[in-house]
């Protein structure tokens, strides 16, 4: 796992093989005992759920 920035508590990250589960390229986003899963290409949601507010921040 490769982490790619930290603010605000929030963890983004990427996984170098992790094309199993999700096949869009994507981030991993990591907020106290949330988790959630963001397209690069167009910024969406894939996957999990994180507070608004940080979602705007991401």
């Amino acid at each position: 796992m490769a982490i790619i920035s930290m603010f605000y508590g929030i963890i983004i990250s990427m996984y170098f093989f992790d094309n199993q589960k999700h096949k869009l390229p994507h981030i991993h986003v990591k907020y106290q005992d949330q988790e959630a899963v963001f397209s690069i290409t167009e910024g969406e949601l894939i996957s999990g759920n994180l507070k608004s507010n940080k979602t705007r921040l991401v």
